[in-house]
């Protein structure tokens, strides 16, 4: 197994807070399956802080940021049942992790914590 990159982004949850008051921003942003479950949240700023820093902590293990028509709303962060969270690989990001680094099999770990101002999440690209 080998590290293809890393990235990491820390966000203002102020700055979310005052976007997620359009609807608009979180219907460009976040996925069905996140919007569903912010639901059952009562913190919805340090909710999509968290989701908003791990798309942008992705893009930045890719090294490329959001290119190849890839946006927000591709990248969908769930949990598992016990609340873990982690990336759904979809075919978009699969597609884009196999013309940059030439392969089929790979991992993706994230790590995504908050604080009353501020949400950090941190990710590791490795290979299977």
């Amino acid at each position: 197994m080998k590290i293809l990159g890393i990235g990491v982004d820390i966000i203002k949850n102020k700055r979310i807070d005052n976007l997620i008051k359009n609807k608009m921003f979180i219907l460009r942003t976040f996925g069905k399956s996140e919007i569903e479950s912010s639901k059952k949240i009562t913190n919805k700023v340090n909710y999509f802080a968290k989701r908003f820093a791990a798309k942008e902590a992705l893009v930045k293990s890719f090294g490329t940021g959001f290119r190849d028509n890839l946006n927000f709303k591709d990248i969908q962060i769930l949990n598992d049942e016990i609340g873990k969270p982690y990336y759904h690989k979809s075919k978009k990001i699969s597609k884009i992790i196999n013309k940059k680094f030439k392969i089929k099999d790979y991992h993706l770990f994230l790590s995504i914590s908050d604080e009353k101002d501020y949400s950090i999440a941190f990710t590791i690209l490795q290979t299977k």
